[in-house]
Order: C-alpha cells, then structure tokens, then sequence
C-alpha cells in the first residue's frame, strides 16, 4: 500500500472489502488511528480487519475505553470519544500500549487528544460523504 491512499466506499461490503485489503500491510506493534464522525465505519472497518485475523466478536470500546482481542495476532482496540481529559489515558497506562512492540493498536477518534498519539502511526479518515457513500483516507506518519 503507497500512502497517502484514498479509496471510496459505496456499501458496506466495500467498507469490508477495503479493511480486508489493508489487513495484509498490517505488522505487530502497529498504531492505527480512525477518524470520522458518528456513523462513517470506523468500527465496522475494524471489526472487518480484526475478522480477518480470526476474530469473531468485536465491540466498539465506547463504555469501557479500551478491548483487548487475540487471534492470529493480539490487538488492542480504543475509542477516546468519552474521554474529558488527556490525564485519564494516562491513568489507564496509554504509554504502556503504545510501546508494546507485540500487539497492533487501534484507535477511534484518535484526532480528539492528538497531542498524545506517538509519531509513528497510520491514519484513516473517513468522510461520510453521504447515506452510503464513504472516502477512505490513508494517511503514514513516521
């Protein structure tokens, strides 16, 4: 995958069929970020990923911040939007996740507390461009 990388969706077998493209670039201590708002497919993309990996049962970590997953490979699984303050992430030990070089990382609404995230990392940003309609963008900062 070249990146930067875009890529339109016009359902949600194509939201899978992205994920389960960008699956095969994925490598163990891996930080992916996903942004969009409410209803873009964050979640569904990386239920699709996880799926691929052997995961069955995936939820959104809306309530309790962060799901741990192993398959094929271990995953951690965040979503910072019910988060007031960049100290609760650290209270929860983000740094420990963040440099734990064995597991790939995924983060929803990463782009709330920014300031926090490492260098390294991909982003996808997803434009809901409207009902069915998504853009996926790729973003690789290193």
């Amino acid at each position: 995958m070249q990146f930067p990388y875009s890529h339109i969706s016009n359902s949600e077998e194509e939201t899978k069929q992205i994920a389960y493209e960008f699956a095969d670039f994925i490598t163990e201590g891996m930080i992916i970020i996903l942004n969009g708002d409410l209803g873009a497919g964050k979640t569904l993309f990386i239920k699709s990923v996880l799926k691929k990996f052997q995961i069955g049962e995936a939820n959104s970590p809306t309530f309790s911040i962060v799901n741990e997953y192993s398959g094929i490979k271990k995953f951690f699984h965040f979503d910072f939007y019910r988060i007031n303050k960049k100290n609760e992430l650290y209270d929860i030990g983000i740094e420990d996740y963040f440099n734990d070089s064995q597991s790939i990382i995924f983060i929803e609404w990463g782009n709330l507390f920014e300031d926090i995230l490492p260098k390294k990392r991909i982003e996808i940003n997803i434009l809901y461009d409207d009902f069915d309609t998504r853009t996926f963008n790729f973003l690789k900062y290193e």
